[in-house]
């Protein structure tokens, strides 16, 4: 039986661990908190999910709470009127439409979705180790596994990983974070019976996402800003109380986005642990880390892609990655994990999650004449629309359209011809 050390129970390590559980292998977890400390711990993420990523999910019968979680069925964007970008209640919205989705996306809140994983892990015969893993364990451990996974986005062992200067255009933060899970958020009036997630682009200041949610305490909505560096949305450095978080999200959105303020005057924090703020630079690493000993790593998913969430990709990337590792890793069989077989697994994700890296540094540029064109379109265009939110799940369809203008006139061509 081959035995596998994954660092790190999130997304990405979780579903990797218990996917290569269900097939025989002997998994080792390292988590630097327990099932208890995470589930009753800070939110950590946004983690809209949509049907390629769930379908994983399901195909390792691991969609616990999927018969819980809002059914999200489609995605709007509304744009500020960059001329009434002023003050509270003056903006208004140039566009506002809804794009349906084929398959329907969930938002389940990793407290609730990480602690669930780590307890059926550990029932089911996994190892679970709760500790802060340094560079000097892991080159301990290392000796006494056939393959090292590091599933950890954050601290001293994403160092091991060099950064790919070729694939990582941004060498700083692009986007000031600042996220509220809220209750008591009303339906959006243009349409009250349909979940969607919404995103609101206020030129030159940010973005704010609303998406609906599951949480501990049963369904929520979660508010996300994020703000160009230096602007007026990033306003949360310091910040520490929870309630001064809300306040100052909702005062943003009276100022920037009153459509969606109009909604939120009711709306309270789903708990002390439901505010995030922060910022991180996108990068792209390489995937095999060294060890001091000469051993190696592979990294997992945002420890090696790490977007901006401007596109909602995270958790899908990552649920991507573990899949694309699972067959990699199943169809290795007895060979040995060498560093030639880790970039050639790393590559195979890559075809797949380098159509999100470019996607995502394109949203953090401002758009291009031809992109304004497309959004524009999609108000009057439903089929625009809805390949547009249908791009959320499969990244890879905006090659056909959207990037280039001679590509984005010739597909807005088709609809004027007809």
């Amino acid at each position: 039986m081959r035995k596998i050390l994954i660092v790190g129970a999130g997304q990405a390590g979780l579903q990797l661990a218990l996917g290569l559980q269900s097939h025989g292998y002997e998994v080792t977890v390292m988590s630097n908190r327990t099932a208890d400390e995470i589930r009753g711990g800070r939110v950590m993420s946004t983690q809209c999910m949509f049907h390629q990523a769930l379908q994983h999910e399901r195909d390792g019968q691991l969609n616990f709470w999927e018969s819980q979680a809002p059914k999200i069925e489609g995605l709007g964007v509304s744009v500020a009127a960059p001329d009434t970008i002023e003050g509270p209640g003056e903006t208004q919205r140039a566009i506002n439409w809804l794009g349906k989705l084929d398959g329907y996306a969930q938002s389940v809140d990793q407290r609730v979705k990480m602690a669930g994983w780590m307890e059926t892990f550990a029932q089911r015969g996994g190892q679970l180790v709760i500790h802060g893993a340094a560079v000097s364990d892991l080159d301990f451990f290392a000796r006494k596994y056939d393959l090292v996974l590091v599933a950890a986005g954050k601290g001293e062992l994403v160092s091991m990983f060099e950064r790919d200067a070729a694939r990582s255009p941004y060498d700083a933060p692009q986007r000031a974070l600042a996220v509220s899970y809220v209750h008591g958020l009303d339906p959006r009036p243009e349409h009250p019976g349909t979940e969607a997630v919404r995103c609101n682009l206020v030129p030159g200041v940010g973005e704010l996402f609303v998406m609906p949610s599951l949480t501990t305490s049963g369904r929520c909505d979660i508010l996300f800003w994020e703000g160009i560096p230096g602007g007026p949305l990033d306003a949360f450095q310091g910040i520490k109380d929870p309630d001064e978080h809300l306040a100052t999200t909702l005062e943003l959105m009276e100022r920037f986005t009153p459509w969606e303020y109009a909604r939120a005057t009711n709306v309270e924090l789903t708990d002390a642990g439901g505010t995030l703020a922060g910022r991180y630079a996108p990068t792209v690493r390489k995937p095999v880390g060294r060890l001091p000993s000469g051993g190696t790593v592979l990294g997992v998913a945002d420890v090696v892609v790490a977007n901006d969430p401007i596109t909602g990709q995270g958790s899908n990337s990552a649920s991507k990655c573990a899949a694309s590792y699972l067959a990699s890793i199943l169809e290795r069989g007895d060979e040995p994990f060498d560093e030639e077989w880790m970039r050639a697994a790393f590559d195979r994700y890559w075809a797949t999650a380098q159509h999100v890296t470019k996607w995502t540094n394109a949203m953090l540029a401002p758009p291009p004449e031809h992109v304004l064109n497309l959004i524009g379109a999609a108000g009057q265009l439903q089929p625009v629309a809805d390949r547009f939110a249908n791009g959320f799940n499969d990244p890879s369809d905006f090659e056909e359209w959207f990037y280039e203008p001679d590509k984005a006139d010739a597909y807005l061509g088709r609809f004027t011809a007809s």
